[in-house]
């Protein structure tokens, strides 16, 4: 972000640069402090989301259900996403056994990875202290303390799109289509993890190859062409692969009402995200909507906790860069980096901001990498040209608008010091920033603890709170949205059920019941499958009823749990689940096991 007005001299690129002797210390001690916030009492979450957890219990048993995604190892029907997140989980639960820790561990590392990606990442175009800061600000983000301690897929999302962020970058320095089709690889991997959400950052990486990588806008194009070609491959085989495969010997695809991972990807998954057209969905208000949309929905009550603490410091300093770097020659380096993190920033948050349809606030995750990115780069880089008044500004400016953020979001009922607290020295660092040169390092180490204070308190807190159910969210006094029973929630079964259920005999289910959460806290209590009737949501239609009476017939399934749940909001699928419930309750025999409705189907 260097001036070129007062500074004609470009620099070397960082990444060539001799490094001081105390940057490989400090990202040691970054990557150690970020592995202690991620593991410590990591089993506290128990299950964590038991729909995830059951998922890949199964997996772990079945190498169908595994690359499948299968929600139990008989292979009844899928999670509703791509699977790739599970794939980890599963083969981890294979080699240490189905346990908290064998399932979130994968989580807490994918997190080390990351912090220490996006630290490579943004050290090859700003140097070493920008990439430490952006790592601190990654590991420092509530959102991100929250997801890289759960088994939600975002974390192997972020991890990959930071990855391709990498590459792209590695790209863009000597036009390299190898590093571009790496990218491509990355992003189509991310698909299958959480499938069209990973596409969000393609225009961000786009416009920073087209515009600084050093050929001619031919081979730009046709580069960017490759790379395009990487990911439809790397996401696709596994769409060709699903579609191609006999139905018959494959579980239902979850999530979709027509058995087909294409119109997971496009519907449910896809358009109706942001429409809110979307065929099988409940929850959200009691009007079946999901929150105000908006150009100020990332700074509500729901989603600012986890997100918003330096999200107008990022804001500022992509501003402040891209005016430092106007005149900054096609290829530099520093102006594509802000293209890319802005750019993945700008397209991320207003999807989320506008979109009609599905959303949590821990899908805020995916914008804490650039967000790192940006805070790390122009903090930096403004500090290099502190002589300038103008830079002088927008650092005070900068601390200012974080404190003034932090003591908005700080939760007056928590540590009530706080808040206060870091107003008075956020005032004081951003005082002491104007007058650097009298102040000097001491405005600095100032101003980076008003930086990382409040969202630091916030994560810390976020790692000390166990945290379940199939909707977490940051910060101390957090809601477990659908934590508890219900056709949302998981509740794991008493002594005598579970007991039932492991000497249930030679079935291929133990048990069928409504919703995916629900089968996952008697599969997880008992090791044996359990058919999820309907999918997550209870609304797929799958088991058909005919083919639940054919599988009754058949013997496959031992006991029917529950007597059905009442859907939350309004749906479109299928009723598939309650025609079921409904011919369960009138041809079979019905007994109470530990508060638990339970008819025996060979009865």
């Amino acid at each position: 972000m260097t001036a070129v007005a007062t500074h004609p001299a470009v620099p070397a690129a960082p990444a060539q640069r001799a490094e001081p002797r105390w940057v490989r210390p400090a990202l040691v001690l970054l990557l150690a402090a970020t592995a202690a916030l991620y593991l410590w009492e990591l089993s506290a979450s128990g299950w964590a989301n038991a729909f995830y957890s059951a998922a890949a219990q199964a997996g772990s048993q079945s190498w169908k259900a595994l690359f499948f995604g299968s929600t139990d190892a008989a292979n009844g029907i899928t999670v509703d996403k791509t699977p790739a997140a599970l794939w980890a989980m599963s083969l981890s639960a294979r080699l240490f056994g189905v346990n908290a820790w064998s399932i979130l561990v994968p989580q807490a590392l994918t997190g080390v990875g990351s912090t220490w990606l996006l630290y490579a990442t943004v050290r090859r175009t700003s140097g070493a202290a920008a990439g430490l800061l952006a790592g601190a600000v990654l590991t420092l983000t509530p959102a991100a303390a929250l997801i890289f301690r759960f088994n939600n897929p975002d974390a192997l999302l972020v991890l990959l799109l930071i990855a391709a962020a990498y590459c792209t970058v590695r790209a863009i320095e000597k036009a390299s289509p190898r590093w571009l089709v790496f990218a491509g690889v990355a992003i189509g991997f991310g698909f299958l993890a959480k499938m069209l959400q990973a596409f969000l950052v393609l225009p961000a990486f786009a416009l920073a190859y087209l515009v600084a990588a050093p050929a001619t806008l031919g081979k730009r194009l046709l580069h960017l062409l490759a790379g395009l070609g990487a990911v439809v491959v790397s996401a696709g085989w596994y769409l060709a692969v699903v579609a191609l495969w006999p139905a018959a010997d494959r579980p239902y695809i979850g999530g979709s009402q027509t058995n087909s991972l294409l119109e997971l990807t496009l519907g449910y998954n896809g358009f109706g995200r942001i429409t809110g057209d979307e065929t099988g969905s409940v929850g959200g208000s009691p009007g079946g909507g999901w929150g105000s949309t908006g150009l100020f929905r990332l700074f509500g009550s729901e989603m600012a906790g986890g997100i918003a603490w330096l999200l107008p410091a990022a804001a500022l300093g992509l501003g402040a860069g891209l005016w430092f770097t106007r005149y900054a020659p096609r290829t530099d380096r520093s102006r594509a980096s802000l293209l890319l993190w802005g750019g993945w920033l700008v397209v991320t948050a207003a999807v989320f901001s506008f979109m009609g349809g599905i959303i949590h606030p821990y899908y805020t995750v995916a914008l804490a990498p650039a967000i790192a990115a940006l805070v790390g780069t122009a903090a930096v880089q403004l500090w290099r040209i502190r002589g300038n008044p103008a830079a002088v500004g927008l650092l005070s400016g900068g601390v200012a608008l974080t404190t003034v953020t932090s003591y908005l979001l700080l939760d007056s009922s928590w540590q009530p010091w706080l808040a206060p607290t870091v107003l008075i020295l956020g005032l004081l660092a951003a005082i002491a920033l104007f007058f650097v040169q009298h102040f000097g390092r001491i405005a600095a180490v100032l101003g980076l603890v008003v930086l990382l204070t409040g969202t630091g308190a916030y994560s810390l807190a976020t790692a000390a709170t166990p945290h379940s159910g199939a909707i977490p969210s940051a910060g101390p006094n957090t809601r477990q949205m659908f934590g508890g029973g219900g056709l949302l929630g998981t509740t794991m079964p008493g002594a005598n059920l579970t007991a039932l259920l492991r000497n249930s005999g030679d079935h291929r289910w133990a048990a069928a019941t409504v919703g995916s959460n629900n089968a996952a806290g008697y599969q997880l209590a008992s090791g044996k499958p359990v058919l999820a009737v309907g999918g997550f949501n209870g609304t797929d239609p799958y088991p058909t009823l005919a083919q639940f009476e054919q599988y009754v017939r058949e013997g496959q399934i031992r006991y029917f749990l529950g007597d059905g749940m009442t859907m939350r909001g309004s749906s479109s699928g299928s009723d598939a689940a309650a025609r079921i419930v409904q011919w369960v309750a009138e041809n079979c025999q019905m007994t109470t096991v530990d508060g638990v409705t339970v008819y025996d189907l060979t009865a």
